[in-house]
């Protein structure tokens, strides 16, 4: 099976400045592979480095070792580990769609806006991006009273759906999810399921963090465990 992303040897410590430099090792070796229509669910306890290594494949973090080999749609690879800001804000337009727990937006920008902006980014014409946009809040039972609204004031669940809109609004070839159905009650956990898997279904790859077992038994095809490394030793 070819795959749409594949790392390998991954580490990463963080510096403490603030107490003479100490070093805190997170992540050592660690490997990952991911093909078409396929998720992998990351385990592992908390403080294990499980979000670490998310932010390692979104670009967010810098690795100390290790390769992150990324395929583009138009069959490249690039080199997450070593790409310039340039080649990350390129490869997050184009190849990697991210849904986190929390929503981080520009304020006083209407919801229905920021779920429109990554395909705004690709070029779809504006009235095409804005109902895409509208049809999958709408699918998220956010009310279209709120959709004109900046979300700075929404609730948590709320927010939750606009983040989940905007994470697949964009058909991206890599999809991270880091817990996509906290905050949601059944009936938006069950549309986040059905989402997960219409993204599969189209081939998209899938690395998830679900604290939620039931959802996390029902979409996943593997499971990697993240060990921290006093036990992995």
């Amino acid at each position: 099976m070819s795959w749409t992303l594949k790392a390998e040897g991954l580490a990463k410590d963080f510096t403490l400045h603030l107490q003479d430099g100490v070093g805190i090792p997170v992540l050592r070796d660690v490997a990952i592979e991911v093909g078409p229509g396929e998720c992998v669910a990351l385990s592992g306890p908390s403080g294990a480095g499980k979000s670490t290594l998310m932010r390692l494949l979104q670009g967010n973090y810098g690795a100390d070792a290790g390769c992150i080999l990324v395929r583009r749609p138009d069959g490249s690879v690039a080199d997450l580990a070593i790409a310039s800001p340039r080649e990350v804000i390129a490869l997050r337009r184009d190849t990697i769609g991210h849904v986190s727990q929390f929503l981080r937006v520009i304020p006083r920008v209407p919801a229905v806006e920021i779920v429109a902006e990554p395909l705004a980014a690709r070029g779809v014409p504006r009235e095409e991006a804005l109902a895409r946009a509208k049809a999958l809040l709408h699918r998220l039972s956010l009310p279209r009273r709120l959709h004109a609204l900046p979300p700075a004031t929404f609730s948590g669940g709320e927010q939750q759906r606009v983040n989940l809109a905007r994470g697949f609004v964009a058909a991206f070839p890599l999809m991270l999810l880091d817990e996509p159905t906290a905050s949601l009650d059944a009936a938006n956990r069950e549309v986040v399921i059905a989402l997960i898997g219409e993204a599969k279904a189209r081939g998209a790859a899938l690395v998830g963090i679900f604290h939620d077992r039931e959802v996390r038994d029902r979409v996943a095809d593997r499971v990697l465990e993240v060990a921290p490394l006093r036990d992995a030793a």
